[in-house]
């Protein structure tokens, strides 16, 4: 008896001790937060952490707030599915299931990227459609303009055509009492595109090849970059953008997947750490539609940037030089723009996509943004024709030059001040 007692002692140790060091099931954010406030003590802490997190958007925390914060944080962390949730892409919460992340993470350095908010991309249906895209037999150019064939092949699929008419428009017709475009409307649907329409045909449109300055120059202006990110008044520093995004849980959010899934390795046969370029160019099409988005630097090139550059960093030029590095001298990123571009030709025949969730997402999705995408009978979005080519073949630099820097305001309500200590000082960065 005593000789059975004691392998029962050891198997309930090994038990447990295997099922602590056991990864937790990723869950979505928002149903994470609600384990936490079904329970006493993890609400009381996490609205503490909210409260942080909304005054930190706004001003430094001084000394004292941030020590309550930083031991009201370690309280929530203690709830781990927290720890391990994570958000869907584009889904109509997305933005709401960001915002409980970073709340989590209130105190988290800005190039502290370990890990993606989102979904791995592996778990789902869509990276072996996209693998085996990337993977296609590498087709040769016929001299055809491969950016108009994509754009008509896109034309041909009626989602596809739809929403890059919409996008078109959306970055195009200028704002009212302005003579520049709405920033915030062309890249909420720059990113309606990207995340709406199948890979096969949005990713043709974005790394078509080109052999010549014509197919360059429709591939450079397939985002509309007078709207979607140029500035009227020059190229902002590197750094200063970065720090617009930081302040926007949206933008911070790609960014970070973008770091994680597109980081280089020189060991790896496609010269990324996570072996597949197909996840990299999915995180790099999510930083498309914010004050991010990245785009090809000329013509006759497949090498991409962001619009800024390092004048006046003084001695944080090389933190600055490192963000143009993350896009410019990526070699996971190069290798996987240019296997795509290789492969655009293969696509799945029209009726073989399914496009019932798709839908039904979408759906949803309208539902969300409201009246900002209805568009009315006889409005200006006729002028432009579903699935035209008119609307890229127009000068668009002449229809929208540009407007000051758009950043999507970061949702900041407050929480009660009674949730934290009468005595809290708020500093100031010297």
């Amino acid at each position: 008896m005593i000789f059975l007692g004691v392998l029962l002692n050891v198997f309930i140790r090994g038990s447990v001790q295997v099922s602590a060091s056991r990864p937790l099931p990723v869950i979505d954010c928002l149903e994470a937060e609600q384990g936490c406030v079904s329970e006493r003590g993890c609400e009381a802490a996490y609205r503490v952490l909210e409260y942080c997190a909304a005054e930190e958007a706004v001003a430094p925390l001084g000394p004292d707030a941030r020590h309550e914060c930083l031991e009201a944080q370690s309280s929530v962390q203690q709830y781990r599915p927290l720890l391990a949730c994570k958000c869907q892409r584009g889904s109509r919460r997305e933005e709401l299931c960001l915002g409980v992340y970073w709340t989590v993470r209130f105190s988290q350095g800005y190039d502290e990227y370990e890990a993606s908010p989102y979904e791995d991309l592996e778990q789902g249906i869509m990276l072996s459609h996209m693998a085996s895209i990337v993977a296609a037999s590498s087709l040769p150019l016929d001299g055809q303009n491969q950016c108009l064939k994509a754009a008509q092949d896109c034309g041909l699929f009626e989602k596809c055509g739809s929403l890059r008419s919409e996008y078109v428009l959306a970055c195009t017709k200028r704002a009212p009492g302005s003579d520049h475009c709405n920033r915030q409307k062309c890249h909420r649907a720059l990113r309606r595109f990207l995340e709406r329409v199948p890979e096969a045909y949005s990713f043709g449109v974005l790394f078509c090849p080109c052999a010549d300055a014509l197919c360059g120059e429709r591939r450079r202006k397939t985002i509309v970059p007078s709207c979607s990110y140029q500035e009227r008044d020059g190229k902002p520093n590197c750094l200063s953008l970065q720090g617009y995004c930081m302040k926007d849980e949206l933008c911070r959010s790609r960014l970070a997947d973008f770091q994680h899934n597109c980081q280089p390795s020189s060991l790896s046969a496609s010269g990324c750490q996570r072996e597949s370029g197909a996840v990299c160019l999915k995180a790099y099409a999510g930083l498309i539609g914010t004050i991010m988005t990245p785009n090809y630097v000329s013509n006759v090139s497949m090498e991409v940037s962001q619009w800024c550059d390092c004048e006046g960093s003084g001695n944080q030029w090389q933190d600055c030089l490192r963000i143009l590095h993350m896009f410019n001298t990526n070699g996971c990123l190069r290798n996987a723009i240019s296997a795509m571009g290789s492969s655009i030709n293969v696509l799945p025949e029209i009726n073989t996509v399914e496009e019932s969730e798709e839908r039904e997402a979408e759906e949803e999705d309208e539902e969300a943004v409201g009246q900002d995408h209805a568009v009315q009978p006889g409005e200006e979005f006729n002028v432009i024709p579903p699935y035209s080519e008119k609307a890229t073949e127009s000068n668009v630099d002449n229809g929208a030059p540009g407007s000051h820097r758009g950043v999507a305001d970061p949702a900041t309500s407050l929480l009660p001040p009674l949730l934290l200590s009468a005595t809290f000082s708020w500093g100031y960065r010297g």
